[in-house]
């Protein structure tokens, strides 16, 4: 009897999406929760697992084809069809396979563990931290490895129980969703593991290695595409990846500077060199050093930040609020509130609802350079900075300004849970329009944000201090907390900038305003 494949519940308001790749064919094996088909929303692009074991035995919906919540996509009989004979991913495995296997000598059944797609426009991704070693035991949905991509840092779970009987993808490789980066062996009780001298001699061998594959590294699927579509050759695109790899981003570089290939070979080698000039540590010190490599979230993070310092006119301008009203409000209503709407009132609430209402009456802060032209946007998709260990991530609360203070607090709140327990998807951090950084919460009095490209502004939240302050002739004292907003000078006039910064000044002063809509 064939088992459907049918569209899942694609989330609130959502009621239809496009089929955008079939990942198996007619009469490949499939295995329960194996990602067979990647559907396409206007909000998040998400992969539909088989719901059994079996062969896929027909597609019903082609790809590009619009389809709506529950329809019938296609169906899995049984058998073991030809990918179990001969697995797609098997035919070329990774060159770090022989490294560290458990052999086949065990028995039970092989489980793959393959890379989950990361988000849409995410082509590839690098293996970071595997938390077990092979002939580690597993249960089902434990995670096994940590892939980092530019935006985030994901686990990948256990797709059943057993115990880890290869590892093909060490720390630092590349690779694509879909591909086989381990094997789970089910059952059959602990797999013999790799003897520790002959790891260790693996890892001892790893520089010399790294220097025969630096010239035979391929590039990425993403990179070589863009390569075959503008006619440039891998020779002439310096690659920034692990072991000198083209990645997409390297050839976006070159096709924006235009840069002639001699001189972009000779800046792309000046830079390491510039790097390794720092001062020698001395012998006592060095011991006392530890070298850890940079996680790619951080190597964005770093990369973005100076590309905006370095991209826009970035100007700073100051103010200063009295908090006092707003806090008052929050004390009388706080138990309330959070009786009512099940989450705490915080003060992200008052200053996203004020911040929306400042950019609807200078739109040239929500907006953004895209090459001669200025791109006004008539929505506000707020970002809010929030730091993990893993670095700075900014998750986007979408249509903030068709929100309650209540439906803000609860985004945020589920955002922040997200990021905390690296579970953030891509779509929770793209189309930003505006961004809000609150340092207050470790104690900052001021600071000078940095733009989150390519939005062009950026309001800088700071500690809560109780100051004398002069009001009609006489010093009394206030609860009072600098703002600062952080704007590109190329869209935003000072004028424009004052302005927008004095209306959310008014706002959290009198916060009225805010249910009054003024």
């Amino acid at each position: 009897m064939a088992t459907e494949i049918r569209v899942p519940t694609l989330g609130e308001s959502v009621t239809e999406a496009t089929i955008g790749k079939w990942l198996k064919q007619p009469g490949d094996a499939v295995k329960v929760d194996e990602p067979l088909v990647e559907l396409e929303t206007d909000k998040v692009s998400m992969e539909v697992p088989a719901p059994s074991n079996g062969v896929l035995q027909e597609i019903v919906a082609a790809e590009g084809e619009t389809v709506g919540v529950d329809a019938l996509l296609g169906s899995i009989g049984s058998g073991e069809g030809a990918a179990a004979v001969a697995p797609k991913a098997s035919a070329a495995p990774a060159p770090a396979a022989a490294k560290k296997s458990g052999g086949d000598s065990g028995s039970g059944n092989l489980i793959d563990v393959i890379a989950p797609s990361a988000g849409e426009s995410v082509t590839e991704a690098e293996v970071g931290t595997w938390y077990v070693a092979v002939g580690d035991a597993l249960s089902i949905d434990d995670p096994v490895v940590e892939l980092e991509t530019d935006k985030a840092a994901m686990d990948v779970p256990a797709s059943g129980a057993g115990v880890l009987a290869e590892i093909l993808a060490e720390t630092g490789t590349v690779i694509a969703p879909g591909d086989v980066i381990g094997r789970i062996r089910s059952g059959g009780g602990a797999v013999a593991t790799a003897p520790t001298a002959a790891v260790t001699a693996a890892a001892a061998a790893a520089p010399a290695m790294a220097d025969v594959t630096a010239t035979t590294t391929q590039p990425s699927p993403a990179a070589a595409k863009m390569m075959a579509e503008n006619d440039l050759d891998a020779a002439s695109v310096a690659g920034s990846g692990k072991r000198g790899q083209v990645l997409k981003g390297d050839v976006i570089a070159a096709l924006e500077n235009a840069v002639p290939t001699a001189a972009a070979a000779t800046a792309t080698a000046a830079a390491p060199a510039a790097a390794a000039q720092r001062a020698a540590s001395g012998a006592a010190d060095e011991v006392r050093e530890e070298r850890v490599r940079m996680t790619r979230l951080r190597q964005t993070i770093a990369r973005r930040l100076k590309d905006a310092q370095n991209a826009a006119a970035m100007l700073t301008t100051f103010n200063e609020v009295d908090m006092g009203p707003v806090m008052d409000l929050r004390k009388s209503y706080k138990d309330l509130f959070e009786k009512k709407h099940g989450v705490k009132l915080g003060f992200m609430g008052f200053f996203t609802k004020a911040v929306c209402h400042a950019l609807k009456e200078i739109p040239a802060v929500n907006a953004e350079i895209d090459g001669t032209d200025i791109v006004y946007k008539n929505y506000a998709h707020i970002g809010v900075a929030v730091g993990t260990d893993k670095g700075l991530v900014v998750p986007v609360v979408r249509d903030a300004d068709q929100m309650t203070i209540a439906e803000v607090e609860k985004e945020i709140g589920n955002l922040g849970r997200k990021a905390r327990d690296g579970q953030l998807g891509m779509d929770d951090m793209q189309g930003g329009t505006f961004t809000i950084s609150n340092g207050g919460v470790y104690g900052s009095l001021m600071s000078t944000p940095i733009l989150n490209a390519p939005q062009s502004g950026i309001l800088g939240m700071h500690k809560i201090e109780e100051r004398p302050v002069v009001r009609n002739g006489e010093i009394t004292t206030a609860r009072m907390m600098y703002l600062a907003l952080s704007y590109d000078h190329r869209i935003v006039d000072g004028k424009e900038a004052v302005t927008f910064l004095v209306r959310v000044k008014e706002s959290l002063e009198d916060p009225q305003r805010l249910v009054l809509d003024l």
